[in-house]
């Protein structure tokens, strides 16, 4: 148990104002002789002053007593958690979670626990993965149980688990990823016995779905610390297990050249990207993966790493799908990679009208060209001020260019001038490779020289249908 401070009480009882629903389900469960908590995140949110939309409860009663008694009283409820013990219900908005009290055990090498019902709140929040989830509120009294020093935990941002981490990881694997992910979200440390085991049981992330650990890293890179989450990732060889591209970033620096920390460079793109959008995050964290297999030392210093966009767009494509990504975030991240040194030619030298037109098209819908811009300003990190300026400059006039260009032409929207059926009906073609090869051929021309009219495109297809027949 732990005592509040009077600003900790003050917390917690703005957390029970916050939550109607929470004393109103704990008023049902008391006058049924039963106990009802507020765990997990719910409580820890509190403290940190942040609202949470999913509400998590443990309880006395058994699943069978939950059912009965949010029957009627809930707007929907969900049975596919029942044999572990959850009940899951839905009441003015709120979605609800309510558990029996658990004493889970886990026979060596199994993914799923032996589920046990424990006799109090203490046993079950025993089981919890850290002790800042390790905190309850009981509903009857509003009376804060905190067992295992949680909230000491928290105010010094220290990640430490109830039970031995050696077990408490051993339980459930994926505890380890969820150690980073809670260091990127609460800008926490883990203590040294649990930084420790981490380490040493790196291996057993094997054991854990690709789906599951993809969950975790999707919330650890959009995180308000990612750094820090990644750095934990990084050093204790987790990232290795399921990401190793990351910390093989950290490349060994050759004495006689000098190059850019891309490890520590990518975190900074990562850092400057928005964290409410995955795909961008994503892309900026892999952005440099082709980067190690592309280095090359030259006679006079200078390190190179051509065509590393090409090469990590592939190494890319093969990591996300190994995690299970969905096809469409596979796409849009792994064409980021490849396009995000593209505006370094612009910055070098204005582009023509007819080159900004084709990285229009070339970054695809609007979001996506969104994504690329961003990721190109992220990724100027450089400490010179002045080539800083200079590039940050140049995306300002290419984004201005584009805006007058989409103004006057809706280049997002460029189309050959003129469509098959035309191209067929003027050749005197059936349809084939040849009517494909015609459209790109005035697409080609319609990005090169802006719009044109429908004369117009027919004297470059008779043109090129001249060409192709003197070829021939």
């Amino acid at each position: 148990m732990s005592d509040l401070t009077p600003a900790q009480q003050r917390q917690l009882g703005r957390l029970v104002a916050r939550y109607p629903v929470a004393d109103e389900l704990g008023r049902r469960f008391t006058a049924a002789g039963h106990e009802l908590y507020l765990v997990g995140g719910t409580v820890r949110d509190a403290f940190l002053e942040r609202a949470q939309d999913d509400l998590d409860f443990a309880t006395s009663a058994p699943p069978s007593e939950t059912k009965r008694l949010v029957a009627g009283w809930a707007d929907a409820v969900w049975l596919a958690g029942e044999r572990f013990g959850t009940i899951s219900a839905a009441r003015n908005g709120w979605k609800l979670e309510i558990t029996t009290f658990r004493a889970d055990r886990y026979s060596p090498g199994s993914r799923h626990p032996d589920v046990r019902f424990a006799g109090d709140i203490t046993a079950d929040l025993s089981r919890r993965d850290f002790t800042c989830n390790a905190m309850a509120v009981r509903l009857s009294d509003h009376r804060f149980v905190d067992p295992f020093g949680g909230l000491a935990d928290l105010r010094s941002r220290v990640l430490r688990t109830p039970a031995a981490p050696e077990d408490s990881f051993a339980d459930d694997p994926l505890r380890l990823v969820r150690m980073a992910r809670f260091a990127a979200v609460l800008d926490a440390e883990p203590d040294e016995a649990a930084r420790k085991a981490a380490t040493a049981m790196a291996a057993h992330l094997d054991e854990i779905s690709r789906e599951r650990i993809r969950a975790e890293l999707d919330k650890l890179i959009c995180a308000p610390h990612q750094a820090r989450g990644m750095d934990l990732l990084c050093d204790t060889g987790l990232a290795d297990r399921f990401l190793p591209e990351v910390p093989a970033l950290r490349m060994q620096h050759d004495p006689l050249h000098h190059h850019k920390d891309v490890y520590t460079h990518t975190l900074a793109v990562v850092d400057g990207c928005p964290a409410d959008d995955l795909v961008l995050r994503l892309a900026a964290l892999l952005h440099d993966i082709g980067k190690p297999a592309t280095r090359e030392f030259h006679s006079d210093r200078k390190v190179t790493f051509h065509h590393h966009e090409v090469v990590g767009q592939r190494m890319a494509d093969k990591r996300l799908r190994a995690l299970r990504y969905p096809n469409d975030v596979i796409a849009d991240v792994g064409e980021l990679i490849y396009l995000h040194l593209r505006f370094h030619g612009y910055a070098d030298d204005a582009w023509t009208d007819a080159a900004v037109r084709r990285y229009v098209r070339d970054a695809g819908r609007s979001e996506q060209l969104r994504r690329l811009n961003r990721l190109t300003r992220a990724d100027v990190t450089t400490r010179n001020r002045a080539k800083a300026r200079r590039l940050q400059r140049g995306m300002d006039d290419l984004e201005a260019r584009i805006a007058r260009l989409e103004a006057e032409e809706e280049i997002a929207r460029i189309r050959p001038q003129l469509d098959g059926r035309q191209i067929m009906r003027h050749l005197g073609l059936p349809p084939g490779p040849d009517i494909g090869k015609a459209r790109q051929m005035l697409l080609e021309a319609r990005l090169d020289q802006g719009p044109m009219t429908d004369e117009q495109a027919y004297a470059l297809l008779d043109a090129w249908a001249q060409e192709q027949n003197s070829n021939g």
